[in-house]
């Protein structure tokens, strides 16, 4: 017996001789210590996937016997003093269970179900999944055990474009087209593995990231028996295989959140194809508040309705500094067979299928060129928004494809890029989740696919005309549709790999801020395969029509940010600041870390609710990191379960952030196969918000005997309460209600007579996003608190005794104090200089 660091090989009984091929780093450095031969592995070989274990003594459509590859799979006929002398993986599979830091996760996994060491992604443990078939093919499904008597949070595809949130408690539960799934298991469950481990006894998080594999692609589902299933497929019959042994990434630890990005670190390691969020360049539009046209006009956008758009919002004082001119500036056309048959259905009176448009040429429709010169085309509107309105970046929309019916063949302008007609072939869990894609234009009528081998000189020649225009960046739409086009080139996985590239390409030669942003992109190709891209819409569109959308939005961001604000900054899409929902809208995509950006119509706005988002000069106060449910949240369902509220939390420099939110009565309806409200209760729901619910509250405290205590300071009702860390406070809120709570450790003073702590400018919602700099002097009898404050306003901070003296600057100042809450309040009249960028306050006590 050979032992190892993370890995167990165990020689008690003699193996058949058998070549195999397995990419595992780890183990392609131990030739000797088994009869195992390993080679290198090529991707792909004549489309076909040549993870292949064969044995010299039998065909490639034997049946597979397990015993000839070891990889982390321990013998059932391991002794107990063999396994004492073993070092146990944190995570591996013996005796047919997936056991994680000694619980069970997974029962009666299956045979042709192999683990490979994890060691070669990175320090962390982890294991990863694959399973061998008995014959190639495009598509294969496997069980990878049964899952019971746990809780989990699966972000699934409920659309071909976007994901949602799931919970439950048993493999059944778990959706299709689940791309990300975090299983809570407990010590002392009836899964508690036999074997006794030093794990403390407490919850361990267990992540399952499927992945891609060559030109392969996972997901996981549940069916009736209760088990986890892993589904592989191509998206092209020629693309084959029967062996794989990266399938899905498995880590675990006791905190979810640092748990999940190790997971996804050690993921990027070893695909290579992505980068994390904080590697990755955040373009500037992120810290500015912005306008997108898209709700204000839809696909009947002008220059004029650009400048009409512009002018309003800075009229009320909240200047936006960015504008997305969405879908509607391009040169497109239909196909002339469907404007023929459109007329004789108008004639007839028929009803038909619309125009599926084309892009037909790379500058902007007449629409966008300059009346008195339409040589000049959309530059004429990039100047008059920097120039006349004082915005810092113009971006424009386009589909990954170049338009939904992507690049029309046949056009003499766009020839040279050899697009051509390719039909939709959507996976299986698609089309269950989403069956109306049966009648979709794009299925029905097809797209024109730009040459795979010319999309980037496509994407450059765009950009460059785009960047020579004063344009700065593109938001790349319709991301998905790639992965349903691979028949014939290779598969979806293959496809899109050489669309991104070429893509990240462009976008850093073109445009330097790294101008981009990925709109329903939430596949793995798209996601695993984009190094350049920095922001990704976090889950389907605002509708500002659709009733139903609403509580479900802001339950499908947070979630969906749990996996997707590792890999870019979840954007949290516009809304109305004019509309029955927009402070709970508004409310949420101050804390989400991301931009901040509405799609108002000109004139209809709430300056009243913007004007607690947006500084006078178009800055925003924008929270340090993804908004994400609080721990405690992860495993309740806040959408369908009818008694859960849902608590986001973020971080700023010197406070945390939380908000709490009313999500219940509509979700998507796996019966129905669509967003439906469901029967919930009209009156409030009570739960609980607590300092420690701010899941890194602790890096803010500046005191390294910091007691724990925290002050809350409630926007919505204007009140302070003083907690322990881990006290529960109750909240109650109806439907559509929200509160947001500004959340700061308290520091003692004055021998610990006196407590302080700063919540910045309190008519803000995220007014602790303002406070850049805060420092104590507890050496002077009285103490005193300096502090640089970024924007104007009233600002605002607890203080359980009146301070002698307020200052801002060299000048003594003006405040109010409130014995019985403890605020202290003083207003900074007007925005700091550009040198000075910060008002510094200074609080004697």
């Amino acid at each position: 017996m050979v032992v190892v660091p993370s890995l167990s090989i165990h020689s008690s009984r003699t193996l058949p001789l058998a070549f195999a091929t397995i990419n595992t780093p780890f183990l392609n450095s131990f030739h000797s210590f088994t009869s195992l031969q390993l080679r290198s592995l090529p991707l792909i070989k004549n489309n076909r996937f040549p993870f292949n274990f064969i044995s010299p003594n039998r065909s490639s459509s034997s049946s597979f016997c397990p015993n000839y590859i070891v990889a982390y799979k321990s013998s059932e006929a391991e002794s107990k003093s063999s396994a004492a002398m073993t070092i146990k993986p944190a995570v591996r599979i013996a005796e047919k269970k997936l056991v994680v830091k000694e619980r069970t996760i997974l029962t009666n996994v299956p045979d042709n179900v192999i683990a490979t060491s994890g060691a070669a992604a990175g320090p962390v443990e982890g294991v990863f999944l694959g399973a061998v078939f008995d014959g190639d093919a495009s598509n294969h499904v496997v069980s990878l055990g049964t899952l019971r008597d746990v809780r989990f949070l699966s972000c699934f595809r409920f659309k071909l474009w976007w994901m949602a949130q799931k919970m439950g408690d048993k493999g059944r539960d778990i959706p299709l087209e689940t791309q990300f799934l975090l299983v809570e298991s407990k010590e002392g469950s009836q899964l508690e593995s036999d074997l006794a481990g030093d794990e403390e006894n407490g919850i361990i998080y267990t992540v399952f990231l499927p992945l891609i594999e060559g030109p392969f692609k996972a997901c996981l589902q549940g069916n009736d028996r209760d088990e986890l299933q892993l589904c592989l497929e191509s998206g092209d019959p020629q693309t084959v295989g029967s062996s794989f042994t990266h399938a899905v990434y498995i880590s675990a630890g006791s905190d979810p959140f640092g748990t999940i990005y190790e997971a996804i670190k050690a993921v990027k390691l070893h695909l290579g194809n992505f980068r994390l969020r904080n590697e990755k360049k955040l373009p500037g539009i992120v810290d500015y508040f912005g306008w997108c046209t898209w709700d204000a006009f839809y696909q009947e956008v002008t220059q004029e309705g650009v400048e009409a758009g512009l002018e309003s919002l800075q009229s009320g004082g909240t200047p936006p500094k960015f504008v997305i001119i969405d879908d509607g500036w391009q040169s497109v056309g239909s196909d002339e067979h469907k404007k023929q048959q459109e007329q004789e259905n108008q004639e007839n009176q028929e009803p038909g299928q619309p125009q599926l448009l084309r892009l037909t040429g790379i500058k902007e429709n007449e629409k966008f060129q300059k009346k008195e010169d339409p040589s000049v085309g959309i530059k004429n509107i990039a100047t008059i928004a920097k120039e006349k309105h004082g915005l810092k970046y113009v971006y424009v929309w386009h589909a990954i494809t170049g338009y939904w019916g992507g690049v029309k063949p046949g056009v003499k302008e766009m020839e040279e890029y050899e697009s051509a007609m390719q039909y939709p072939k959507l996976s299986k869990g698609v089309l269950e989740n989403e069956p109306g894609w049966k009648t979709d234009a794009i299925a029905l009528q097809g797209l024109g696919l730009v040459n795979p081998r010319n999309v980037y000189k496509f994407y450059n020649e765009l950009h460059s005309y785009l960047a020579s225009a004063g344009i700065d960046g593109v938001k790349v739409d319709v991301q998905c549709i790639l992965e349903t086009l691979g028949g014939g080139l290779g598969g979806g996985v293959e496809l899109t790999r050489q669309y991104h590239q070429a893509l990240d390409a462009s976008v850093a030669r073109n445009f330097p801020d790294n101008g981009c942003i990925a709109c329903m992109s939430h596949n793995l190709e798209s996601l695993y395969c984009s190094k350049q891209t920095a922001i990704v819409r976090a889950s389907d569109d605002f509708y500002p029509r659709d009733p139903v959308s609403h509580t479900i939005h802001i339950a499908s961001v947070a979630y969906n940010s749990v996996f997707l604000g590792e890999i870019m900054l979840p954007d949290w899409d516009m809304f109305h600041s004019l509309h029955p929902a927009a402070e709970y809208h508004g409310s949420a995509r101050a804390l989400s870390g991301g931009p901040v950006y509405v799609s108002d119509k000109p004139g209809k706005h709430n300056f009243e609710l913007l004007r607690k988002l947006v500084l006078p000069d178009g800055t925003i106060l924008r929270a340090l990191l993804p908004g994400r449910p609080t721990k405690d949240c992860l495993f309740s369902d806040p959408a369908r379960d009818g008694v859960s509220l849902l608590k986001i939390w973020n971080m700023n420099k010197h406070t945390g952030v939380l908000g709490v939110y009313n999500c219940q009565g509509a979700a998507w309806n796996s019966v129905e196969r669509k967003n439906t409200f469901h029967q919930t209760k009209s009156e409030a729901i009570t739960g609980h918000v607590r300092g420690k619910d701010v899941h890194n509250i602790s890096d803010t405290a500046q005191d390294s005997n910091w007691n724990g205590e925290v002050a809350l300071f409630s926007h919505i009702n204007r009140e302070i309460t003083v907690l322990p860390l881990n006290v529960a406070m109750p909240i109650s809120l109806k439907v559509l209600e929200h509160e947001v709570f500004t959340v700061t450790p308290i520091k003692a003073l004055n021998q610990g007579l006196i407590k302080f702590a700063p919540f910045g400018l309190v008519d803000m919602i995220n007014g602790g996003g303002a406070i850049e700099g805060l420092q104590y002097d507890d050496v002077t009898p009285s103490g005193a608190v300096s502090l640089e404050v970024k924007g104007c306003g009233r600002f605002g901070a607890y203080l359980s005794a009146k301070p002698s003296k307020c200052s801002v600057g060299s000048a003594s100042v003006d405040f109010e104090y409130n014995s019985a809450s403890g605020l202290v309040t003083l207003e900074l009249l007007e925005m700091p200089s550009e040198e000075q960028r910060v008002h510094k306050i200074e609080i004697e006590l």
